[in-house]
């Protein structure tokens, strides 16, 4: 039988060769971490690689991602379907091994971790996922939720402001089954970094209410396994801090930056096989260590096992079980579009002028009810972002039962702490805050269209309508940047009836995240023909014609539609055939075939855009010829009324602009 170095050195060796052969990629953390996963993958990880989506499976999950090929080595080894070949190739266009890992269940690959940190609160997400499920579902003598998870973490990752966002609120919500391990090897790019990162690491993480094993030698198993035992045994969120050698093995660059972001080198590899005493070719490893690390067999075991459990509580609580099973394969309940389809007909029925922030929390109200695996939350915002609902329930340290969750000032947190409940499986989870503050969130909300997950971004105050908080908070490029985002579906819609439509969409969206874009001030509801209702999930049609052929076309979003329209009586009333054309989503709409599009907009046909955002990225509706009513500048302190008019975007603007082109 190996021993556990030599069942190390397997890491080592592919993840040298294979950083060598593409000349590209990080070797040291592999190699500095190597022994830790050994422990880790072999006595504790429980997980089947001939079912890597089965449900009760413990999420790993490499935060510092630029170490791929630890990763790509662990899953190699253990028997999930990547070969020598995808080893190989690693770093090469459509290859599975990429230079960061990219999620992909089928393959073990938890979620997406490029950039540093965000690995780290993802796995936040998936340990408060894990624990929300036990609480919701678990029943005396029946557990069928019980699993943990790890977290490989570096310098970088604590680094980033992230991780101090989402590890604070892992303490405030005692998520004892996240298990981290911290490599501790005073290297990144620049060199050691005691010249910039001197923070008492374990002290921090004590203050955030986290179990710390301090001080744990990295190639040392026996310390290791007591590590991992003793957070086990903790209720707290534990992290490991284990001091490692990066590049653990290379005789001439091991502790150095060199070994950090560079291929070793074909006289460096040579060297550092000797001192291993791996005398295999590259990505050759023999079958005894092979078979060391083969997980398939236990792995079908454990699961058996727990397929086991499941049908003993199939047979307890028959209706608990068909939920669980449900929201685990993440398909909705039967009913739960007809009661969006009634409240829609009810707002017809009786329309209001009200804040489509009011207008969404009213279809919380609703989907609230309708769709138990909804999560909310917001960050610090709930009442001014209106994202709670009737009977919500905040998880609390002592109450973890809830379906809200405060998140605190934390929006880049959030959005990466719903990217790991998302990717966890089991929820729908949306977060607001002020569209403003999306700045803050970007690069989660980036990852979530990466990633394809299915995250609703409640975005509200969502222009210079939000008056006298003034530019700081008022958002002029945010709506069009949001747009630019591959994956990405923004509504921005003008009333409740849209409002309804953008969040059935968002539900209905499983292969991406959806941004709702809301007012704070009241907009008045829209006249609409059943026909215009159905047309409105096509993301833009015609809310008002002309008589005849129509010579100019104002196409609007959001509280600038009320604007358009009265633009447009003011122009028939000079004789202007006008059609009024409401857009909430041109994500959506783009997606439409050529003919709709066309029928919506015909060709030839002066236009003018209204939006009080910026005015680049309408351009491709109007043309060269056409006219874009927005904002060019940053916006100012005052009531809204007085902003809108001191912005031009008032309907006298609007008609003088439209007639302009014609």
């Amino acid at each position: 039988m190996p021993t556990r170095r030599q069942l190390a050195n397997a890491i080592r060796a592919l993840s040298m060769d294979a950083v060598q052969k593409a000349n590209s990629g990080h070797p040291g953390m592999p190699m500095g971490m190597a022994d830790i996963a050994q422990v880790l993958w072999a006595d504790h990880l429980k997980h089947n690689p001939g079912n890597p989506e089965w449900a009760d499976r413990d999420r790993f999950v490499l935060s510092n991602g630029h170490g791929s090929m630890l990763l790509y080595s662990l899953l190699h080894l253990a028997g999930y379907p990547l070969t020598s070949n995808d080893l190989a190739s690693f770093r090469q266009f459509g290859s599975h091994t990429a230079g960061h890992p990219e999620v992909d269940r089928h393959l073990g690959i938890e979620t997406t971790t490029g950039p540093l940190g965000q690995g780290l609160a993802n796995a936040v997400g998936m340990a408060l996922a894990e624990k929300l499920l036990a609480a919701s579902f678990n029943r005396p003598g029946h557990e069928i939720v019980d699993h943990r998870t790890y977290v490989f973490l570096g310098d970088g990752c604590l680094m980033e402001g992230v991780s101090h966002e989402a590890c604070s609120l892992a303490g405030t919500l005692g998520l004892g089954k996240l298990i981290c391990f911290y490599d501790d090897n005073g290297i990144s790019i620049d060199g050691e970094v005691k010249g910039w990162f001197t923070d008492d690491t374990p002290q921090r993480f004590a203050a955030y209410g986290w179990h710390v094993v301090p001080d744990v030698d990295g190639h040392d198993a026996a310390a290791i396994e007591a590590a991992i035992g003793a957070a086990k045994a903790d209720p707290r969120p534990s992290l490991i801090c284990c001091n490692t050698v990066i590049g653990w093995g290379s005789p001439n660059k091991a502790g150095t930056h060199g070994v950090h972001g560079a291929a070793l080198g074909e006289a460096e590899v040579a060297a550092t096989r000797e001192q291993l005493g791996w005398t295999h070719a590259p990505f050759v490893v023999p079958d005894e260590i092979r078979q060391g690390w083969d997980a398939r067999a236990s792995g079908a075991a454990a699961e058996q096992a727990w397929q086991r459990r499941l049908a003993a509580y199939r047979a307890a609580h028959p209706e608990l079980a068909a939920e669980f099973e449900r929201r685990m394969r993440g398909e909705l309940p039967a009913d739960w579009r007809r009661q969006l389809q009634d409240f829609t007909a009810a707002a017809l029925e009786k329309p209001a002028a009200v804040a489509t922030r009011i207008s969404s929390q009213q279809v919380l109200n609703v989907l609230g009810a309708a769709l138990p695996e909804l999560l909310g939350g917001s960050a610090d915002l709930t009442w001014s972002n209106n994202t709670d609902f009737k009977g919500y329930r905040t998880v609390t340290p002592q109450d973890v039962a809830g379906n809200y969750i405060h998140y605190g000032v934390r929006e880049f947190g959030m959005c990466a702490i719903m990217n790991g409940v998302a990717l966890h499986g089991g929820f729908i989870p949306y977060g607001g805050t002020f569209l403003v503050f999306s700045d803050y969130a970007r690069n989660a909300v980036r990852m979530a269209a990466l990633m394809q997950q299915r995250v609703v971004l409640v975005f509200t105050h969502d222009s210079i309508g939000l008056g006298e908080d003034g530019p700081t908070h008022q958002p002029v490029e945010h709506v069009a940047s949001l747009r630019l985002i591959p994956n990405m579906r923004v509504w921005r819609p003008c009333d409740t009836v849209e409002t309804a439509v953008a969040w059935g969409d968002s539900i209905d969206n499983a292969t991406g995240p959806t941004s709702l874009v809301l007012s704070r001030q009241a907009l008045p509801p829209m006249p609409r023909t059943p026909a215009q209702v159905a047309a409105i999930a096509r993301g833009g049609y015609v809310l008002c014609d002309s008589a005849g052929a129509p010579e100019i076309v104002l196409i609007a979003t959001g509280s600038e539609v009320g604007l358009a329209v009265e633009a447009a009586q003011l122009l028939t009333a000079q004789g202007r055939r006008v059609r009024v054309v409401s857009m909430p989503s041109t994500s959506v709409f783009d997606a439409q075939d050529a003919a709709y599009r066309a029928s919506v907009l015909p060709a030839g046909t002066k236009r003018v855009a209204i939006e009080a955002g910026s005015r680049e990225s309408w351009w491709r509706y109007v043309g060269l010829d056409g006219a874009v009513v927005g904002m060019d500048t940053f916006g100012a302190s005052a009531p809204a009324k007085k902003l809108f008019e001191h912005f031009g975007f008032t309907a006298a603007n609007v008609a003088q602009v439209a007639t302009g082109l014609l």
